[in-house]
């Protein structure tokens, strides 16, 4: 052969530079003119959906001259559509007018510890970020206020946020500077906040796998404080700032997600009803109470409020899913979240141009297609948000 044989880490690093070029033209035309995205206003049915009121209060506020959130967009057909910021200010404008209303702001009260959601899995695949960032806007859309963390160094969540961690945070910036062993600063200082109202992101990036090399180094030498109580303190430092943490967890059973396991009031186990799925997740329970129990013995047992499967890419019409989704039922029994989450094209589209579904408008799908997932999405985020309520001691 008279080829020259060529290195296969320049090879890959050529491959790697033209992927990421690429991608960067990509973003830059999906998320003109400022470069980063932004959130589309909601119609008036939307807002009316999200607040629990009828379009026809709604209506009566506005002639009433009861809600003043500025200047309102209109079409050319005189319908208004909403800001995430106006729909909140409304919330709490409703809220005062009537004792009736209160519930509609749901933030946590006085007594009511913050909740932190982790969704896990041991299987790459299963919905978790999906699941994750779906969550997150739901329940900021619906008043609460929201922290994502994304602690997956692939950093899936973070790219959905707008960011690019190989230009955005090339060597700081991540979940990782605030975890680290060696100088780590703020929890705070890596927080940012993103176009969704009530909803700050704390990223990651390629660095965060770090940690897992590092905290093995750090055990030898009894490094303080420990692997599993770090990011419980990073959260700690912003407790008062939010009501509920989503933690979107790696794919794996390292370090990272037992720090996110530890931390946690909840946890969230996404599982695709399929038989090589549920087999890998039967793995990742057993790891898991083997790896929990032996945190346990030095004092740092976490104690959920809660914990449930979710069952994931569901599709009704698929009969061994359908077998599968009711034995995990007769297994589990209500530790099994009634709604499950279905695979739909709607929400894999919308992540054609790393947007969820509360990102794109109705008319932008067929109408069918939308309503049948986002009804399944809210069915989810219902559940979810009832098991937080009980947990606050709320009926």
């Amino acid at each position: 052969m008279n080829e020259q044989r060529i290195r296969m880490d320049q090879k890959i690093q050529t491959m790697a530079t033209r992927l990421s070029k690429s991608l960067d033209v990509n973003m830059r035309k999906s998320f003109l003119p400022d470069e980063r995205k932004a959130l589309r206003r909601f119609s008036s049915t939307e807002v009316a959906q999200i607040l629990g009121v009828s379009q026809d209060f709604l209506r009566k506020m506005f002639f009433e001259d009861r809600l003043d959130l500025g200047d309102i967009e209109t079409d050319a057909r005189g319908r208004r559509f909403y800001t995430a910021e106006q729909i909140d200010i409304a919330r709490h404008e409703i809220a005062r007018s009537s004792t009736k209303f209160q519930h509609i702001v749901p933030r946590r009260r006085d007594g009511e510890h913050i909740q932190i959601i982790s969704i896990a899995n041991f299987k790459g695949g299963a919905g978790k970020t999906t699941t994750a960032i779906h969550l997150a806007q739901k329940l900021a859309l619906d008043g609460y206020r929201v922290l994502a963390i994304d602690l997956d160094p692939q950093a899936s969540m973070t790219t959905m946020f707008g960011f690019r961690p190989e230009i955005d945070f090339p060597e700081a910036g991540t979940v990782y500077d605030a975890l680290r062993y060696e100088d780590p600063i703020p929890f705070r200082d890596v927080v940012r906040k993103t176009y969704f109202h009530n909803l700050d992101l704390a990223p990651a990036g390629l660095l965060l796998s770090e940690f897992e090399t590092e905290t093995a180094h750090a055990l030898r030498n009894n490094i303080r404080p420990p692997f599993y109580q770090r990011l419980a303190l990073c959260i700690n430092e912003v407790e008062t700032d939010y009501d509920i943490v989503v933690i979107d967890c790696p794919p794996q059973l390292g370090f990272t997600t037992l720090a996110a396991l530890v931390a946690s009031t909840s946890l969230i186990v996404t599982v695709i009803p399929s038989m090589l799925d549920v087999a890998s997740m039967a793995q990742f329970l057993q790891l898991t109470s083997s790896l929990m129990a032996t945190i346990a013995d030095v004092g740092a047992s976490p104690d959920w409020d809660f914990m449930r499967f979710l069952i994931t890419r569901f599709e009704p019409n698929d009969g061994p899913q359908t077998q599968m989704a009711a034995f995990l039922r007769t297994m589990f029994t209500d530790d099994v979240l009634t709604q499950p989450f279905l695979k739909s094209s709607a929400v894999s589209d919308a992540g054609l141009t790393q947007q969820t579904l509360f990102e794109i408008a109705r008319t932008d799908f067929h109408r069918q297609t939308y309503d049948r997932a986002i009804e399944s999405i809210n069915g989810v985020v219902a559940e979810i948000e009832g098991l937080i309520k009980a947990a606050w001691g709320r009926k």
